[in-house]
């Protein structure tokens, strides 16, 4: 009797175990009854889950410096769809949260340096100091994504792949797939252009989170602990996506300016005014030197016309 009931406690508790996970996010730890799964954040804080759905990407954020911090294992890693579109040319970073993991919309990773942030944690103004004014959080609602796949077997149908990066997106990130509106493929560089869109006013759906997933799909970092990676089957084949290149487009036009250059952009200009400058320094002596060639011509004609009348 004592063996029949110690076996059913075994059973319960394995079976307690196996339904006390986090699919969404393999860093997560689970425990506790009922099952409650976290990150761990910050200075070792615990950030709760809801594992039922996508973690929101400024928690992804702050658990992956946190295990960069202490060494474990993680990395991080068309064209414009619009003129204000931008790209995250600044990489992970140390977020501030709201309490259900939105981005707040003042950042500044633990400096005296501060910037605005979208919805989506992208930087979208100049940086500051902690005296920058970010008055809102502004809103995400369309990203371009340029998705360039590895040669294939077959040919790939142009018309069948739409509706296979939709149904692979809506099965592997949650999001319903009415928001994939269009879809460019260009065969000879193997590159599909991906706009994702909700209507501007939106605030249910998060478009971020899907985005973050892939990326970390599309480089062989997949946050789901089934680590298969995201491949749309076109006409029963496989695509396997090498590369991924994602546009933000907000709102509200982002308020970038010059400052926002890089040193190595800001000196290649430096140097093409250089030059420019240099070549019109050579242009005007080399024309100098001919006038004054020909003004030494002139004088030496006239001199021997003068000899010869006299």
């Amino acid at each position: 009797m004592k063996s029949l009931v110690l076996l059913f406690v075994v059973a319960f508790a394995v079976g307690a175990y196996a339904q006390c996970s986090c699919d969404t996010m393999k860093w997560a730890t689970c425990d506790g009854t009922p099952c409650e799964c976290f990150l761990m954040v910050g200075n070792d804080e615990r950030q709760v889950l809801n594992c039922t759905t996508l973690i929101p990407k400024c928690f992804l954020m702050k658990a992956e410096m946190y295990r960069a911090r202490k060494g474990l294992s993680t990395r991080s890693i068309g064209g414009k769809p619009t003129e204000t579109a931008f790209v995250d040319n600044d990489g992970i970073y140390d977020p501030e949260c709201e309490s259900n993991g939105v981005f707040k919309a003042k950042q500044c990773n633990n400096t005296e340096e501060c910037w605005c942030v979208n919805s989506a944690g992208v930087r979208r103004t100049d940086k500051g100091d902690k005296d920058l004014k970010c008055e809102e959080l502004v809103e995400t609602h369309w990203l371009r994504l340029e998705l360039k796949h590895k040669e294939t077997t077959d040919a790939v149908d142009p018309d069948k792949l739409k509706a296979a990066i939709a149904t692979a997106i809506e099965a592997r990130y949650q999001l319903d797939k009415k928001f994939v509106d269009s879809i460019q493929y260009d065969k000879d560089a193997r590159l599909i252009v991906v706009d994702v869109k909700k209507s501007v006013g939106d605030r249910k759906a998060d478009l971020s989170r899907m985005a973050y997933y892939m990326e970390k799909d599309i480089k062989v970092l997949p946050l789901f602990k089934d680590t298969t990676k995201f491949e749309p089957n076109v006409g029963g084949q496989k695509l396997d996506l090498e590369n991924i290149l994602v546009y933000y487009v907000d709102e509200k036009a982002p308020t970038f300016t010059m400052k926002r250059l890089t040193g190595g952009v800001i000196a290649v200009i430096v140097v093409v005014v250089l030059a420019v400058i240099a070549g019109l320094v050579v242009l005007f002596l080399a024309r100098r030197r001919e006038r004054a060639k020909y003004e030494k011509t002139q004088v030496r004609e006239l001199d021997e016309i003068q000899q010869a009348l006299s």
